[in-house]
């Protein structure tokens, strides 16, 4: 049971903690990333499919670094947010 609540813990150490600054962030990380989303579409004549082919590329990696840290770091985990949100 014990090893169960260690793996457990750790699974939980590589998220932040749910409180209002979480929302907070999350929500700003959103706008930023339909906002980026949209710039690179439009401003930067990707177009919708070259640039969700460039942004699925950018998550991919940043979720493998998310995947190998083994605890929570604030800007490989909210550049992920933000990626999820371009893409």
């Amino acid at each position: 049971m014990e090893k169960v609540a260690k793996t457990f813990n750790k699974i939980l150490n590589r998220v932040p903690e749910i409180t209002i600054y979480f929302w907070i962030i999350k929500v700003l990380g959103t706008t930023i990333g339909e906002t980026a989303a949209d710039f690179l579409s439009f401003n930067l004549h990707l177009g919708l499919v070259n640039t969700s082919y460039v942004m699925s590329i950018l998550l991919a990696i940043v979720l493998v670094i998310q995947f190998k840290f083994k605890k929570y770091v604030p800007t490989v985990y909210w550049l992920a947010v933000v990626l999820i949100s371009v893409v």
